[in-house]
């Protein structure tokens, strides 16, 4: 495997921040954990954008995604990820479903934060490599929201 094969394997990491103002994000020291994802994870790098759901989100995703890369991206609620730029996604040709990892990392101290992607990063990781393990962390959401669920029932 080429550096440029493997590079091109490894997630990027995406941490959107809600303008900097959200009560949601008030625990996170947002470069702490940037400097723990991009120094201590297996990330291609991590960045952070200050808004992803408005249109310089648009413009940056036009920009930035790519089909076969694996993106993670840590802000609000991932069913709200979701509705806000899989269409500007799928415009470039990126598919939300297979190639984003939401995480929702509102309302968490920064080490939970970092735990929480590192599971995410983990699960990309598993046997096959990141395709692969994109999967498993597709399962991993789904069981966490289906505990959600049972705690709210």
């Amino acid at each position: 495997m080429t550096n440029e094969t493997a590079s091109a394997s490894k997630p990027r990491f995406i941490m959107c921040v809600c303008t900097g103002q959200c009560p949601g994000f008030q625990n996170l020291d947002v470069w702490a954990l940037m400097n723990y994802v991009r120094n201590e994870l297996g990330v291609e790098y991590a960045i952070v954008h200050p808004q992803l759901c408005v249109d310089d989100g648009d413009r940056f995703w036009r920009d930035y995604a790519k089909p076969g890369v694996t993106y993670i991206v840590g802000g609000c609620d991932a069913r709200m990820q979701r509705k806000m730029y899989k269409d500007v996604l799928d415009e470039v040709g990126t598919d939300f479903d297979s190639q984003i990892v939401a995480l929702d990392l509102r309302n968490m101290p920064t080490e939970e934060t970092m735990k929480k992607v590192k599971e995410a990063v983990e699960y990309l990781s598993q046997e096959g490599g990141y395709a692969a393990g994109r999967a498993s962390a597709c399962e991993c959401e789904a069981d966490e929201a289906d505990e959600d669920s049972a705690k709210a029932a």
